[in-house]
């Protein structure tokens, strides 16, 4: 009688080796899905915004888009896009930046001064960097999204047919 107690002993004693063995495995799988969920929903995350940056700024030289009025150059030693319109006779500025880890727009009557953090926050993003490239193209990249813009107006300057531009992804 005592070796059957013994095999049952053994043999309870492997049952919870076992259960163990895959509550432990069970476990671990968990654990590793759920850090995947999280690496992915970060990496979505910071794509989002950037396609987000890349489009704002599509939008608005798509909407100030008149004869000359987008440019590219600096406000207060940052890279900036600027557009200017009228409205009553009056000029007016809209300038696009990055500073202190958001992209804001300053909108105001030209020839006025103002500093970067006067401007509106727009999206956080951890870098935004314009650039013209000859010919009426514009490069607007953040992160890894870049856009190239080819305003209306810069088009028909550099001699090109309408200046339309590709849409955003």
């Amino acid at each position: 009688m005592t070796t059957a107690i013994r095999g049952q002993r053994i043999d309870t004693v492997f049952v919870l080796i076992v259960f163990c063995v895959f509550a432990v495995s069970v476990l671990m799988v968990l654990m590793l899905g759920a850090n995947t969920y999280g690496h992915i929903t970060e990496m979505s995350r910071e794509g989002q915004a950037e396609r987000t940056v890349v489009s704002y700024i599509w939008t608005k030289v798509r909407n100030g888009d008149e004869e000359g009025s987008v440019s590219v150059g600096e406000f207060h030693g940052l890279p900036a896009l600027r557009i200017d319109e009228e409205y009553g006779g009056i000029r007016y500025r809209t300038v696009i930046y990055h500073y202190g880890g958001w992209v804001y727009e300053l909108f105001s009557e030209e020839g006025l001064d103002f500093f970067p953090e006067d401007g509106t926050r727009i999206i956080a993003a951890a870098d935004l960097v314009f650039a013209e490239l000859g010919y009426g193209l514009i490069r607007a990249s953040s992160g890894t999204r870049a856009l190239l813009i080819s305003p209306r107006s810069k088009a028909r300057e550099a001699g090109f047919g309408s200046g339309e531009e590709a849409s955003p992804e």
